[in-house]
């Protein structure tokens, strides 16, 4: 245990730790390794974590894991990638509640596309889902998108949209609730190998070992969305685990699709339900995503250069970690680049003085 990136799955794999606190310790720490030597009585006084919550960490126990889980990945050709590393996804680096770091089998530079997209619906799906799917993605592939499609592998429209994929040579991730040791539902294993074999990827945030547990199905939901550029909810109940992931991502701030379906089907009243709510775009077809999504097929305007006041070295070095169009919160600079939260306020402000950044609600900013 000597390496920075050791003591970053350590510290992800910790018990009764979530990735928001494990950010706020090494932003409060200065840096992943200094967590480990910090004494509880001075993690204790870091603001929303007390004695309670520092009792319950057990670092040794994390330290244990990452080792057998290093082992694991090195074995079963598993990449780790770290949320300290530029090799993380810049869509969902910028999530408040993101992973430190992912565990991948298979390709993944289809997590670096330009564009992404999430298909997600019921377990409980009907023909009319299975053709609205189908029809969706194989224009996706008829016009040319250059795209990943993201689903959760589960039973039902998730694996509708990966076999569509699949059967359009369209790279396609699947986003786990569980360690890559085992494939659940066990029926769908075949398909995981084939999305592995044809440019696809099988990604994660659990160890192996993990147990099988709802609420890890329920975070996977999150990975879902901050991957992707938008969300499709193609069949849903009034509630469901669709339905969280489009909470989700209307949380990060990405579109929400919804393809509309008869009053009274249980299995489209989810999907009616965000289109009534306003939480969702109706969508009939790819026009309706093309439209939303102002993705143009056939040209591509010219990027305007802008002059902007001259950066601090400060500056310049904050202001690199910023991707187009993506939203950064404060706290996760300041645990990038392991200096306090203040500190990291004050240069963001002298940055915006200069019109280069803009503050959005939820303590983050992003490029202008």
């Amino acid at each position: 245990m000597d390496s920075t990136l050791h003591y970053l799955i350590a510290l992800a794999l910790t018990p009764k730790l979530g990735p928001i606190t494990a950010k706020k310790l090494i932003a409060y720490c200065g840096g992943i390794k200094e967590v480990f030597t910090s004494q509880p009585k001075e993690l204790s006084k870091i603001p929303g974590l007390g004695n309670t919550t520092v009792q319950r960490m057990d670092f040794d126990k994390g330290k244990k894991l990452a080792e057998e889980e290093i082992l694991f990945c090195e074995k079963h050709s598993i990449k780790i990638l770290s949320s300290f590393e530029k090799r993380f996804p810049p869509k969902l680096i910028n999530c408040p509640d993101s992973p430190l770091i992912l565990f991948v089998k298979g390709n993944e530079d289809i997590l670096f596309k330009k564009r992404i997209f999430a298909i997600v619906g019921t377990r409980n799906s009907t023909v009319y889902g299975k053709i609205m799917v189908e029809s969706l993605v194989h224009d996706f592939k008829e016009r040319n998108h250059d795209i990943t499609i993201v689903s959760g592998l589960a039973y039902g429209i998730d694996v509708i949209a990966h076999k569509a994929s699949l059967h359009n040579q369209i790279p396609t991730a699947a986003v786990l609730g569980h360690g890559l040791d085992k494939i659940y539902p066990a029926q769908h294993r075949s398909i995981a190998l084939n999305i592995i074999k044809e440019n696809g990827a099988l990604v994660t945030e659990f160890p192996h070992k993990a147990p099988y547990d709802k609420t890890n199905f329920i975070r996977r939901n999150r990975i879902i969305a901050g991957l992707s550029d938008a969300i499709l909810v193609a069949e849903s109940g009034i509630s469901g685990g669709a339905l969280a992931t489009a909470d989700y991502a209307q949380g990060y701030g990405r579109d929400v699709f919804a393809f509309p379906g008869k009053i009274g089907d249980e299995n489209s009243a989810g999907c009616n339900a965000l289109i009534k709510r306003n939480k969702a775009a109706l969508c009939e077809n790819l026009s309706d995503i093309e439209y939303g999504m102002n993705w143009d097929t056939n040209s591509k305007s010219p990027v305007q250069k802008q002059i902007f006041e001259e950066l601090t070295e400060e500056e310049e070095t904050i202001f690199d970690l910023f991707e187009d169009d993506q939203p950064i919160t404060v706290d996760y600079l300041a645990s990038k680049l392991a200096i306090p939260v203040y500190k990291v306020s004050s240069i963001l402000l002298a940055i915006e003085f200069k019109g280069i950044i803009t503050a959005c609600p939820g303590n983050q900013y992003r490029k202008n």
